[in-house]
């Protein structure tokens, strides 16, 4: 179903208006990215989010999985992780093996000890608490629509707040980075200084960017009367 182009918060109307782009390399840069498909159609006042995938892979974030080296750690804690509507995540030992790469063999194992006791007394999410932003971003391979990244692990960017700030101070616009799916889930995992985090997870909750294939890494933002 398409979603709507407009959607209001707090009583005001905003157009969200995604960007179609090429498909983006790590040779690219962020900043010429902007440049060329966004800033033609920026206004004042705009505000400009960015999918935090997209932004990994201009950072060189993404790693085919036949390039990895699993590892036993990876090959045993894979089939702890519960397969949930939210995808696949760390359900996998590529994943997982990513997910130890960034934040450590030892954190990780804390955080599934930490998180199994966890839900044996109903709670949930110890786990992401524990093992930290980065192994909450990792991207599974095969379920990116767009090759080369169908068959890519895809990290989580680094420094998205100050990404965020250098678009900002070079196009003028309040610019996030999101972490958005298609089954309700959306987090700005960093932003520019004067963002509204409240705000902009509440106006892009219902992902207008879309999940698929559509190349559109780029959204503004715009309210209008």
């Amino acid at each position: 179903m398409k979603k709507s182009e407009i959607k209001k918060y707090k009583n005001e109307s905003f157009k969200r208006i995604p960007i179609k782009t090429k498909i983006i390399l790590k040779e690219d840069n962020i900043l010429d990215l902007v440049e060329k498909f966004v800033k033609p159609k920026l206004q004042k006042g705009d505000i400009l989010t960015i999918s935090e995938s997209p932004l990994a892979i201009t950072q060189g974030r993404a790693v085919l999985v036949s390039e990895l080296k699993i590892g036993l750690l990876a090959k045993i804690l894979w089939r702890f992780v519960k397969k949930t509507k939210h995808g696949v995540g760390l359900r996998s030992p590529s994943s997982m093996q990513c997910a130890i790469d960034e934040a450590g063999g030892l954190r990780i194992l804390f955080a599934a000890i930490i998180g199994g006791l966890g839900k044996i007394f109903g709670r949930s999410g110890d786990f992401y608490r524990i093992a930290g932003k980065q192994a909450a971003l990792v991207d599974a391979a095969f379920t990116s629509p767009v090759p080369p990244f169908d068959k890519c692990v895809v990290k989580g960017p680094i420094h998205p707040e100050m990404e965020a700030q250098k678009i900002c101070d070079k196009f003028g616009c309040e610019t996030a980075v999101m972490d958005i799916n298609d089954i309700g889930g959306c987090w700005m995992i960093g932003g520019s200084s004067k963002i509204d985090k409240d705000f902009l997870e509440e106006i892009m909750n219902d992902n207008p960017q879309g999940q698929g294939d559509e190349l559109t890494p780029f959204c503004i933002i715009r309210k209008i009367d």
